[in-house]
């Protein structure tokens, strides 16, 4: 089992694992727009406010029982954990004003940006190693797990979780005893599948910065970068980016790995947008799924990942695409040169995206910008792929007019491509939806690596199967097809005893 060999490792990689937190749950510095950014720091900053809340609950009601414990000094753990929560409050605000500048199209320096950034990521680490320091202090010498948990009423407005009534997980975040990350682990898992996403990655977080040599750490780590995936929204897709590749930084060999890359792709592949805007989300799709093509090459997921990546290259193929042909009218239509841009991106495309939907478009224009320059054996060179590769393109008369013309050589159809359709285009309510919201169709899987986007009770998923490993996972359990569902238990609940599977 995975687990049984890197859970011994976790004491040496504690102070490690602290320091890289804070730098990869914030995500790369100036990933993603300003308003993205600004995004994903409040959000670091309200669950750093509501643990330490939490942390500091603990240690004031472990200060009621014990006359020695003077939680008034400014250097005891109550004291520090309010005053980083207060902290954390000052930079929401900081945050906030900012982002109002940023909404009204206020005058803002860009280096404000990047300072508010690199304070939160400064206020996380102090943040993660305080709570590694305080566990022993908050530890219970009597158990509480398996008990049924006392509902406490809120003493403030809105409490640690922010939504009114009852502080239910106050004593789970704030305290530590034995056997309690499976408990966290549960009600995290619970909360997540409920929706309530910034709950379930709190409790998962205490985990992990509480429970160092906990077996379910490492995928308390990669339950929390699905919980960012499934939410979904652009900030937290950015942060679920930077929690999977963390999760790889440590974990590179683990079974699960390839399915990890193919997330931090899909992530990107949500923030594409139209071919004619910017290629970057694209191009690092791109990058992730050669790497997993490349990588794990035994992959139960490899043709997943390869449609995935020719979707991305035809989204990329049209980017450049529009670039050549806006050269190419430039030049051809309008006569006001830009034959040699065109024609670089036309080979390009030619080069990179070989199997490119609308290869047949980008032969026949790169042949007549040759032909312009009278450079006819060029030109007839494309012509001919044309005729012999893409028989049924609605460039094939075109082309065989201007071989003719040049008195070149006009080649028979190739009969293994006599089956290739010309690419299909988006019908008129298709584009125009397309157009409006910025969407390029592309197949993605909405569920994380261990969670599904739609609970179904009577599905059992990995992260099921990790619960009851008590933590751990065997290779063997992972499905061979890209899901998270295990089995099926309202299937075989129903089955008649001939189709039941047998345990």
């Amino acid at each position: 089992m995975f687990s049984k060999r890197v859970v011994g490792l976790f004491s040496v990689f504690t102070i490690i694992l602290a320091a890289s937190l804070a730098v990869s749950a914030q995500g790369k510095p100036g990933d993603g727009s300003e308003t993205q950014r600004l995004d994903v720091m409040s959000d670091k900053l309200d669950r750093m406010r509501r643990s330490l809340e939490g942390v500091a609950s603990a240690l004031k009601a472990e200060a009621k029982d014990d006359a020695s414990k003077d939680i008034k000094s400014p250097e005891s753990f109550y004291a520090r954990a309010m005053s980083m929560a207060e902290e954390s409050k000052r930079l929401s605000k900081d945050v906030n004003n900012l982002s109002g500048k940023v909404e009204r199209g206020d005058k803002y320096e860009k280096s404000d940006v990047d300072n508010l950034e690199q304070a939160v990521a400064e206020l996380q680490t102090r943040v993660e190693k305080f709570q590694s320091e305080t566990a022993e202090a908050r530890a219970l010498p009597d158990t509480p797990v398996g008990k049924p948990r006392e509902k406490k009423k809120r003493k403030k407005f809105l409490g640690i979780f922010g939504k009114g009534g009852n502080d239910e997980y106050e004593d789970l975040i704030g305290s530590v005893s034995p056997g309690r990350d499976k408990e966290l682990f549960i009600v995290a898992t619970r909360e997540v599948r409920k929706k309530n996403y910034d709950v379930g990655r709190l409790l998962y977080q205490t985990i992990i910065s509480t429970y160092p040599d906990s077996p379910y750490l490492p995928m308390s780590k990669l339950a929390v970068a699905d919980s960012f995936f499934l939410e979904g929204s652009s900030s937290n897709l950015i942060q679920a980016i930077a929690s999977y590749q963390d999760w790889l930084t440590f974990f590179p060999t683990h079974p699960l790995a390839d399915r990890v890359v193919l997330k931090i792709a899909e992530a990107e592949m949500r923030q594409i947008g139209l071919p004619d805007r910017d290629a970057t989300r694209a191009k690092r799709a791109e990058i992730k799924l050669k790497a997993l093509i490349g990588q794990y090459p035994n992959s139960t997921i490899l043709d997943e990942a390869k449609k995935r990546l020719e979707e991305v290259q035809d989204n990329l193929g049209l980017h450049n695409l529009y670039i050549a042909n806006y050269y190419y009218n430039q030049s051809v239509d309008q006569k006001k040169g830009g034959l040699k841009g065109a024609q670089s991106r036309y080979r390009e495309i030619i080069d990179k995206y070989p199997e490119f939907c609308f290869m047949d478009e980008v032969l026949f224009k790169l042949a007549v910008t040759y032909q312009l320059e009278e450079e006819t054996d060029q030109a007839a060179r494309y012509f001919q792929r044309i005729v012999s590769d893409y028989p049924n393109s609605e460039y094939v008369k075109k082309a065989t007019e201007q071989l003719q013309l040049i008195g070149a050589t006009i080649p028979s159809a190739n009969p293994e491509r006599a089956r290739i359709e010309p690419c299909a285009q988006p019908g008129f309510f298709s584009n125009f939806k397309n157009q409006l919201f910025g969407i390029y169709p592309m197949t993605i899987d909405d569920s994380g690596v261990l969670i599904s986007d739609h609970f179904d009770k009577g599905k059992f998923e990995l992260i099921d199967q990790i619960i009851e490993n008590q933590g751990e996972l065997n290779s063997n359990q992972i499905p061979k097809a890209l899901t998270t569902v295990i089995s099926d238990r309202s299937a075989q609940a129903n089955a008649t005893p001939s189709t039941a599977t047998p345990k």
